[in-house]
């Protein structure tokens, strides 16, 4: 999720320092990349607005829809609680739909309740996923609860089916988003395991769940069999031990990823040490470097590292301008704000800027700033409409409004 850093944010919603977790620089032995330095600014015309201005919630971290034509939100809190009601901009109305918070683990910075997905069947099967820490040993639990039988804005907290559970080493880069893909599948998103530096450098171990994203088959998941691999997974059926969940690797913390609801594309923004934040396109079977690499350039060994099968960010923007900590968001698809159709909108947790990212000429993408939005953005969802919403640790969910229509 966040970087940890060691001075005061003064953020709104955010006064709080935390500890430094620092390692060396790199040296840059590689063909330019594109970076943000002066990018494109259009900050006149976009701003953003309390979504919900009667609710609020504590550190939210996503924001989702069941997709069953119900109009309803579901907003997940890091402490281990699911809110629900309604999309409207006047309700002041919400009900806790799933209280874990007993058994989550939320005491470090980065653990707790991380993410929520509905089965894309949750219409007619009510199940929905999530992921969540808990301790002794500290540990990521994947699971799979269902809706009240009785109450569609209540689900059975025992009903609860663990899918999948793997150690953390420490208590930061636990991931968190999990998300079905166009193909049925649900994808994890799962950090290096922690500390600074990838120190037990599982971004490039193969035999770890830990700097990777995860994609298994849960569609027919029982207490027997949790899930299954999908035969087209890149390591399936692998005689040299290496784990067959592994959908993509070299990852650092891959906190937040997308589809795109229109090409299928996966992005993900991977949060990077203490040089680079990236943008990534996720493909099956891809290397992305960490942590031979931190983006584009070599972190282990700092020169002449081997980029030869390394998949390279769409994007990297560096800390010049405090910007240290990517927050991954959406490709925009939806009615409200036609100029951002097609573009990947995403934000920095620690300068509260957000962008948009065209990346449809590969050589020369183009990459706009929208907003200074001065909050810390843990999170980027979407409505039933495609409308794009942010979650701040102000506790309240933002959207984003051209000041055209706002005036």
């Amino acid at each position: 999720m966040m970087r940890i850093i060691s001075w005061q944010m003064f953020k709104v919603g955010i006064l709080s320092s935390f500890l430094v977790i620092v390692s060396c620089g790199n040296s840059d032995d590689s063909p330019d990349l594109a970076t943000d330095t002066n990018d494109n600014s259009t900050q006149e015309r976009f701003t953003v607005v309390e979504a919900y201005p009667n609710l609020s919630f504590t550190r939210p971290v996503d924001f989702q829809h069941a997709g069953d034509g119900s109009d309803r939100i579901f907003v997940v809190e890091q402490r281990g609680v699911i809110t629900v009601f309604d999309d409207n901009a006047a309700t002041s109305q919400s009900a806790p739909f799933l209280d874990i918070s007993g058994p989550v683990d939320d005491r470090s910075n980065e653990e707790g309740l991380l993410g929520l997905a509905f089965d894309p069947n949750y219409a007619s099967n009510g199940h929905f996923f999530v992921n969540y820490t808990i301790s002794n040993p500290a540990r990521t639990r994947i699971s799979r609860f269902a809706v009240s039988a009785s109450n569609p804005d209540q689900a059975n907290p025992n009903s609860e089916l663990v899918i999948l559970e793997f150690e953390q080493p420490f208590g930061n880069h636990n991931g968190g988003q999990v998300a079905f893909g166009p193909d049925g599948y649900l994808y994890v998103a799962v950090g290096d395991g922690g500390s600074a530096g990838d120190p037990r450098r599982h971004g490039q171990n193969l035999t770890t769940l830990l700097g990777s994203i995860l994609r298994i088959d849960v569609s027919q998941s029982s207490p027997q069999t949790p899930y299954a691999i999908p035969g087209d997974n890149p390591f399936a059926e692998n005689d040299q031990g290496f784990r067959e969940e592994i959908y993509a690797y070299g990852l650092r913390n891959p906190w937040r990823f997308s589809f795109d609801t229109e090409t299928g594309q996966l992005w993900t923004g991977d949060v990077g040490q203490n040089q680079l934040e990236e943008v990534d396109l996720i493909e099956n079977g891809g290397n992305y470097g960490w942590n031979t690499t931190e983006a584009s350039q070599c972190f282990e060994p700092r020169n002449n590292c081997d980029k030869e099968n390394i998949i390279l960010p769409v994007w990297e923007y560096d800390h010049s301008q405090q910007d240290l900590s990517i927050t991954g968001g959406h490709v925009y698809r939806g009615a409200a704000l036609s100029e951002l159709v097609g573009q990947y909108v995403y934000a920095d947790f620690v300068s509260g800027r957000v962008w948009s990212l065209d990346a449809n000429n590969a050589g020369n993408p183009q990459n706009t700033e929208l907003i200074d939005s001065n909050l810390a953005i843990s999170s980027f969802g979407l409505n039933a409409e495609n409308e794009l919403f942010l979650c701040a640790f102000d506790g309240k969910i933002y959207r984003i409004e051209s000041v055209a229509s706002s005036n």
